[in-house]
């Protein structure tokens, strides 16, 4: 496969680059998995598609402050870390800088605090010493394609209303949609929710730069699945994933023969997947060429995901972190 095949024309201007007002205001494109059929719905109306004896899978992780802004210490030139995980004491950062940061480089951040490069580790990455919680110091990182800097209603709209565990750089938007009360009514139904928790990496963002998208390394993400869920999964009728994330969490679990636990998970999922567990997909829209086009394409079928990409761009369909949603079951 190439990665050609996965490529679709986006205007500019259907990036969504600030949320709805409301977040399950937000447009749904229903497909069906097996036809390829389309309609065009709301959010609020995933109650009306779900049946009592669904699972719907959410992944609970939280977005910290990670991206932080500082001088290197007697030049003052600007660096940019962007905190990846935590590795004993220390952070894994990706830096950015004009000139490379360098072993035992010391960076002052407006707080107060300093970091200290402990490990050049190649590829931007290195390992970084905090003298402080640098959580307390960041901001807020909203992804490259949204131009504009985070502002306070960021800190609330950039979080589902289920997130709990700190951890992730980037939000797992499918889950932005939902509110508490669309969670009531699901539950009402009769339809179940549980949990999985992916930290959810910079890895995300980046592209896939070799032509044989088989040459392609996954970065490495902590997830975990709890024996409650697993026990749901079991009792289910359908499992549905609420985006890429929890797709990758169980369907991880499921190829390690794993029942629950905590994993780091490199999983790349591409047409030809067997999917094990996973039934139905809530996701966003995607980048052009990205993993995860190819995760959505490996559920529906390469065709019919660039037909219903097709379809969302000549419909306005809002793309990508704060864009709309799609449905394939």
């Amino acid at each position: 496969m190439r990665i050609e095949d996965f490529d679709y024309e986006l205007p500019e201007e259907l990036i969504a680059q600030r949320p709805l007002e409301r977040r399950d205001a937000s447009r749904l494109l229903q497909i069906d998995r097996a036809s390829g059929a389309l309609e065009h719905r709301r959010f609020g109306e995933i109650v009306e598609l779900l049946q009592p004896g669904d699972l719907v899978v959410l992944n609970d992780t939280r977005v910290i402050r990670a991206r932080l802004h500082g001088t290197k210490q007697g030049t003052g030139g600007k660096v940019e870390l962007l905190l990846v995980r935590p590795d004993g004491a220390a952070w894994v950062c990706l830096g950015q800088a004009a000139k490379a940061l360098k072993l035992g480089q010391v960076i002052e951040l407006p707080s107060g605090l300093k970091a200290g490069i402990a490990e050049v580790r190649g590829g931007g990455e290195y390992l970084v010493q905090f003298d402080g919680d640098p959580t307390l110091a960041g901001e807020l990182p909203l992804p490259p394609y949204i131009t504009r800097s985070p502002d306070p209603a960021d800190a609330e709209r950039y979080q589902t209303v289920f997130a709990q565990v700190p951890g992730s750089v980037a939000a797992p938007t499918a889950g932005l949609h939902f509110t508490k009360e669309l969670l009531a009514a699901l539950a009402a139904k009769g339809v179940k929710t549980a949990r999985v928790t992916l930290d959810v990496g910079p890895g995300t963002f980046l592209p896939v730069r070799d032509g044989n998208i088989d040459a392609h390394k996954m970065h490495s993400e902590r997830c975990v699945l709890p024996i409650e869920t697993f026990d749901a999964i079991e009792a289910a009728s359908r499992v549905i994933a609420v985006g890429t994330t929890v797709v990758r969490t169980l369907e991880t679990f499921a190829a390690a023969g794993i029942k629950c636990g905590e994993l780091d998970t490199r999983l790349f999922i591409k047409p030809g997947f067997e999917f094990k567990v996973v039934d139905g997909l809530l996701t966003n829209f995607h980048l052009p060429r990205s993993t995860l086009l190819m995760l959505v394409s490996a559920f529906l079928g390469t065709e019919k995901t660039l037909a219903a990409y097709r379809e969302a761009v000549a419909q306005r369909y809002r793309f990508f972190s704060y864009g709309d949603a799609m449905f394939i079951a």
